[in-house]
């Protein structure tokens, strides 16, 4: 027996000896670089490109700094940035939705970056920088997503950079004694770590071939608004040269107080059982975790729902009194949406005589008005105008408002696109989250394009049989994006992509083509004017994951 169980040992150690410890091997390692933390060492990926995975840009937001704005960190040694890390503590999803792309782990200890840049850069390269936040309702999220991994971005010639910040309870939560603690402020501290990520990309961006006078931050969805929080905050100002709003961008708003964040602070330390704030530091992150309102896929909890507050710091005032101040960051926007996110009562009509009507109870009076602008003479039509109503009354009115804001308070330009190709799925394959027969240009569908990881969705079974057509038009939407960091402006010779003007509403459509198009002015300014009457049939699910 003895025998038996020392064979069965050196069999083990001789599988430990002989197996590659792939997780745990640099191949083709990256000479260590100085930053304002440390050294940080990297590696080539396969394809030549540099990667720096999971560096630090601020302590683990754990212990006493759980709910506190993030602190700078540094070490002693050589940091190897060769593994993505946890992604900021969420709920985790079903693994046969559209987007998963492999199981993460899952931490308080979250804040870090990722840095990809091409084989050749070094510190004089001077490389336009992209950075990424990701959305997902601002509860889930992460940097570590395949569909937002950089190594593409870094083959076109762009350094592209991700990263973390804390979501949902954890990542948003005001507090009276937070406020006294703090002085006088609490809360936002999602995009305190942003900021804090920024300013460290800002910092140090040269020294991985970028220039930091070349950045332009972009975030899609929950990641847009945090894009617009930080177009806002007098904290990031000089940080980034442009910006991309995917889906979608909002401006006006007039904000939450901070003593409303506070209440749902109270309420979330009445839940936990806890007696001070002491107390709630103690308690363990699931349990925190547990209390808060989710609507992902295959995870629906009606609980707390927190967000931003105008705390007076990060986010002194509202958008509108912000923006008649002059004080929000004068950048360069490109205000971007799907064509099918949305969806309303219109597009369901079995008839034109129902179309007309839906119209009638959604607008009363104006209805006559309203079926001028949006006639349907066939029920083939239905669908493509109903649908048309249901996008420019929602993304692409708020995407000309923000261009509109824009021209009126600020030098600088805006741009508009519309994203609207359907991918092209698998035959036969099945999605949890999508009827792959009937949906469009969905939430999010714009993101393998702008990025290029496009093969990510094929990553664990096939879900697309991508086109010629698809490889080029990721690389023309790169090329804007990368050009935008360049020079300011997306147009580049394949892309003649005109700002928006108020004499001159146009847009670039990225579809089964490119093109320049008008957009459409009187019904866009009948929707600003006579926006849907809500509770009759207006709602506008969108359409595939909230990330």
């Amino acid at each position: 027996m003895k025998r038996m169980q020392g064979l069965a040992g050196a069999l083990l150690m001789a599988a430990a000896v002989g197996a590659p410890l792939v997780a745990q091997i640099v191949e083709t390692p990256v000479a260590p670089i100085q930053t304002d933390g440390g050294l940080i060492a990297g590696k080539v990926l396969r394809s030549g490109a540099k990667a720096w995975l999971g560096v630090p840009f601020a302590k683990p937001p754990t212990q006493d700094l759980r709910w506190k704005p993030p602190q700078p960190m540094t070490w002693r040694g050589v940091w190897n940035a060769d593994r993505k890390m946890p992604e900021c503590i969420q709920v985790l999803r079903p693994h046969n939705i559209n987007h998963y792309f492999g199981e993460e782990p899952s931490s308080e200890n979250c804040l870090y970056l990722n840095i990809w840049a091409p084989g050749n850069s070094t510190s004089n390269s001077k490389l336009p920088v992209i950075v990424f936040l990701y959305g997902g309702g601002s509860t889930i999220g992460s940097s570590g997503m395949a569909n937002y991994d950089g190594e593409m971005m870094a083959r076109r010639g762009a350094v592209f950079i991700n990263l973390n910040y804390r979501v949902g309870i954890l990542g948003y939560m005001a507090h009276p004694e937070l406020t006294r603690e703090q002085g006088g402020h609490s809360g936002n501290y999602a995009y305190l770590d942003q900021h804090a990520a920024l300013k460290w990309i800002h910092d140090n961006v040269a020294r991985f071939g970028g220039d930091p006078s070349k950045i332009v931050i972009s975030g899609q969805s929950a990641g847009a608004g945090s894009v617009t929080q930080q177009i806002f905050s007098p904290l990031s100002k000089g940080l980034f040269r442009g910006a991309l709003l995917s889906s979608g961008c909002s401006w006006g708003s007039g904000g939450t107080p901070l003593e409303q964040g506070e209440a749902v602070g109270l309420d979330v330390q009445k839940r936990l059982g806890a007696a001070n704030l002491e107390e709630m530091r103690q308690v363990p992150a699931d349990k925190i975790l547990a209390l808060q309102a989710e609507s992902q896929v295959g995870v629906n909890v009606q609980g707390v729902r927190v967000g931003g507050v105008i705390d007076g710091y990060f986010m002194p005032k509202g958008q509108m009194d912000a923006l008649a101040a002059h004080e929000n960051n004068d950048v360069p926007i490109i205000a971007s949406f799907n064509q099918d996110e949305a969806s309303n009562a219109l597009m369901n009509a079995k008839n034109v005589a129902e179309y007309q009507e839906i119209a009638n109870r959604m607008f009363g009076a104006k209805a006559a008005e309203f079926l001028k602008l949006y006639p349907v003479s066939a029920d083939a039509q239905i669908r493509q105008v109903g649908g048309a109503v249901a996008r420019e009354s929602g993304l692409e009115r708020n995407a000309r408002n923000c261009a509109i804001l824009q021209t009126k308070y600020n030098k600088s330009a805006a741009y508009i696109d519309t994203y609207s190709r359907k991918h092209p799925y698998t035959p036969g394959v099945k999605i949890a989250d999508q009827d792959t027969a009937t949906i469009g240009a969905y939430h999010t569908a714009d993101i393998p394009y702008w990025f290029g990881t496009q093969d990510n969705y094929n990553l664990f079974r096939s879900t697309r049989n991508w086109t010629p057509w698809d490889r080029e038009l990721s690389e023309k939407m790169s090329a804007t994006l990368i050009a935008f960091a360049n020079t300011g402006s997306p147009s580049t010779r394949d892309v003649k992509w005109p700002a928006w003007t108020p004499a001159n509403e146009q847009k670039v459509v990225f579809g089964d083509t490119i093109s320049v198009v008008a957009m459409n002015v009187p019904g866009l300014t009948f929707l600003t004017a006579n926006q849907p009457q809500q509770g009759r049939g207006t709602t506008a699910p969108r359409s595939g994951p909230r990330d």
